[in-house]
C-alpha cells in the first residue's frame, strides 16, 4: 500500500512539472508571434511584427510675414506704424484674388509679381516686413531662399561674387533689401549719352561701367490709374523704350499698354522668364493692379480716417482724374494749392490727433517755401531762379499727390553732396559730359539711364502718396528710413522756415494718408 502512495506521489509530481513545461512552451510560442487564429504556424515560420508607423509630417510653417494666401476681403485691415492700411478692390467678387497671374509664378525662379507688391505693404514692400521675411526663410545647401524675393538676380547686391551657403554671406548678400527695401535694377548707359562713366565704386561688386546697378525701391500696383509716368525713371513709359509716352489725348489706352509692357518686363527681368507672359495673362494682371487702390485707413490714435473725413481707399475710386489736372505749370484751368481735402472737416475737431492731421493737411496745402537748383524746375520753368511753391505745387494730383503731368526732377535724393540723410549704403558714380568735359557725381542717374542726356542726371518721377505709413522707407533709394526723415531732408535743403509744431503736423497727416 505505501509503495503504491509513494508511486501516485511521484506520478503527480512529474505530471506537474510536465503541465508546468506544456504551458511555459505555449507561452514562448505566442511571445514570438507563432500563435494564429485557426491555425499552428510554427516559430520558425513566423513573419515580423508590422513597424510602426511613422510619426505624422510636421505642419507647414506658417506664410512669411506680408504674404498673401488666400482671398483678401475688401477693406480688409493690415498693421502698419501708425494703424492700419486698406486695399479697395472694384473686382464684382469684393475680394482680392490672390491665385490670380499676379500671384502666379510666370517665370523659372518661383517669383510672382506678388513677391514684392504686398497688400500689407501698400502694395509694395516695406523694409521692416523683408527683414521679417529673411528672417523666417530657409536656404538650401545651394543658398537657393524659400522666399522666393531672395533671388541672387536683383534681391543680392551683385548677381555674382556673393555667399549664399552661410548666415554670414547672405545676411550681407541682401543687406539693403532688408535695410532698404531696395532691389537692384542693372541699366545699359544708352549708346547716344551725353555723357560717359568716369568709374564705378561699388562695395558690393557690379562695377561695370557700361551696365549700371540702381537700387531702387519697388513702386505700388495701386492707385495705378492717376499715373502719368510708369516707374522711377519712366522708362515703360517712354518712346525711346518702345513704350508709349502718357498724354491727355492718348490716356488711358497708353497706360494700359505700358503696364501690359511692364509685366512683360518684370516676367522676364525679375521672374527670369525663359518666355513673355501671354497676352491673357498680361491683360489679367493689368486688369487686377487698375482695380486696386489703396490707402491708410485707421489711426492708432485718431481711429477711423473716414468717419466724417473722406480718408481711406474707398473715396478714391470716386475720385476723378485726368492727365496735366490742377498743374501749377499751365495757366488753364488755374492751379487750387489746396490738393488734399479728406481732413478738412476735422479741423475744429476735439480730437487733438484729428485736428493735428487736419492742420498738417493745411501745412501741405498752403504753407510756403522757396526752391532752388531744382533740375526740372528751376532751369526749365524759372530760368534758373528760385521759385516760392508749396508742398501741393508739385504734388499737384487732387487727393492722390502725384504730379499729373510727366515732371520728372531731381531735389538731390541722389547726390552725396544733396542727401544728408546719408547715401554711404549705395555705389558712387562718376559721370563726364562728352563736349565740356565737367563731372558729376550721382548714386542714380535716374531718367538719363533712358533719354541719354546729361540735364536729366537724378531726375525721378513723382510718386503717389497715399498709403505712406505701410511702405517705409522713403525716397526712390529708400535713404528716408522715416517720414520724419522725408519732412527733414527737405528742410534740410530747401530751409522750410516750418515751426515744431507744423511738422508735428504734417508728420501726423502724412501718415494719415
Amino acid at each position: 500500500m505505501r509503495a503504491h502512495l509513494a508511486f501516485l506521489v511521484r506520478w503527480s509530481r512529474n505530471s506537474a512539472l510536465l503541465l508546468l513545461l506544456v504551458v511555459v512552451a505555449i507561452g514562448l510560442l505566442s511571445c514570438s508571434g507563432g500563435g494564429s487564429q485557426g491555425g499552428g504556424t510554427s516559430v520558425t515560420n513566423a513573419a515580423p511584427p508590422p513597424p510602426p508607423p511613422p510619426p505624422p509630417p510636421p505642419p507647414p510653417p506658417p506664410p512669411p510675414v506680408g504674404i498673401s494666401t488666400g482671398p483678401v476681403a475688401n477693406l480688409l485691415p493690415f498693421s502698419d506704424p501708425s494703424g492700419s492700411v486698406e486695399t479697395f478692390t472694384t473686382d464684382a467678387s469684393g475680394q482680392i484674388d490672390t491665385t490670380g497671374p499676379f500671384f502666379q509664378s510666370l517665370g523659372t525662379n518661383g517669383r510672382s509679381c506678388g513677391s514684392c507688391h504686398q497688400p500689407a505693404d501698400g502694395w509694395t514692400v516695406s523694409a521692416a516686413d523683408v527683414q521679417t521675411r529673411f528672417n523666417q526663410t530657409t536656404f538650401d545647401a545651394n543658398g537657393v531662399a524659400s522666399d522666393p524675393i531672395f533671388r541672387i538676380i536683383d534681391g543680392a547686391t551683385c548677381n555674382q561674387g556673393v555667399d549664399l551657403t552661410t548666415t554670414a554671406g547672405r545676411t550681407r548678400a541682401f543687406t539693403l533689401l532688408t535695410s532698404r527695401g531696395l532691389i537692384r535694377i542693372a541699366l545699359a548707359v544708352p549708346a547716344s549719352a551725353e555723357f560717359t562713366v568716369d568709374s564705378v565704386v561699388n562695395q558690393y561688386g557690379c562695377s561695370d561701367k557700361n551696365t549700371l546697378s540702381m537700387y531702387r525701391r519697388p513702386l505700388p500696383t495701386a492707385n495705378l490709374r492717376f499715373l502719368s509716368q510708369v516707374m522711377w525713371d519712366g522708362r515703360e513709359s517712354s518712346a525711346l523704350t518702345s513704350t508709349q509716352d502718357i498724354t491727355k489725348a492718348t490716356n488711358p489706352a497708353d497706360l494700359l499698354a505700358d503696364l501690359a509692357h511692364q509685366s512683360v518686363s518684370a516676367t522676364r527681368i525679375h521672374a527670369e522668364g525663359a518666355s513673355d507672359a501671354t497676352p491673357a495673362q498680361q491683360q489679367a494682371i493689368v486688369n487686377f493692379e487698375m482695380e486696386l487702390s489703396v490707402a491708410q485707413a485707421i489711426d492708432n490714435v485718431a481711429g477711423s480716417l473716414s468717419d466724417v473725413a473722406t480718408g481711406g481707399a474707398a473715396a478714391i475710386v470716386a475720385q476723378p482724374f485726368s492727365i496735366g489736372v490742377n498743374d501749377p505749370l499751365s495757366t488753364t484751368p488755374p492751379f487750387d494749392q489746396n490738393v488734399f481735402t479728406p481732413f478738412t472737416p476735422w479741423v475744429n475737431s476735439n480730437s487733438s490727433r484729428k485736428a493735428s492731421i487736419a492742420r498738417g493737411e493745411i501745412v501741405f496745402n498752403t504753407k510756403s517755401f522757396t526752391v532752388f537748383n531744382v533740375a526740372g524746375l528751376n532751369d526749365v520753368f524759372f530760368n534758373n531762379g528760385p521759385a516760392v511753391v508749396t508742398c501741393s505745387f508739385c504734388h499737384n494730383d487732387p487727393n492722390l499727390g502725384n504730379h499729373s503731368l510727366s515732371l520728372p526732377l531731381d531735389i538731390g535724393v541722389a547726390g552725396p553732396n544733396t542727401n544728408f540723410l546719408g547715401l554711404g549704403y549705395l555705389p558712387l558714380i562718376t559721370l563726364r559730359n562728352e563736349t565740356t568735359g565737367a563731372t558729376i557725381q550721382t548714386t542714380d542717374p535716374g531718367v538719363a539711364l533712358v533719354t541719354g542726356k546729361w540735364a536729366d542726371i537724378g531726375k525721378v518721377q513723382i510718386p503717389i502718396l497715399r498709403g505712406l505709413a505701410a511702405r517705409a522707407p522713403y525716397f526712390h533709394n529708400g535713404s528716408a528710413r522715416t517720414l520724419s526723415d522725408v519732412v527733414n531732408f527737405y528742410d534740410f535743403r530747401f530751409g522750410l522756415g516750418f515751426t515744431g509744431q507744423d511738422f508735428t503736423d504734417l508728420i501726423a497727416f502724412l501718415s494719415s494718408l
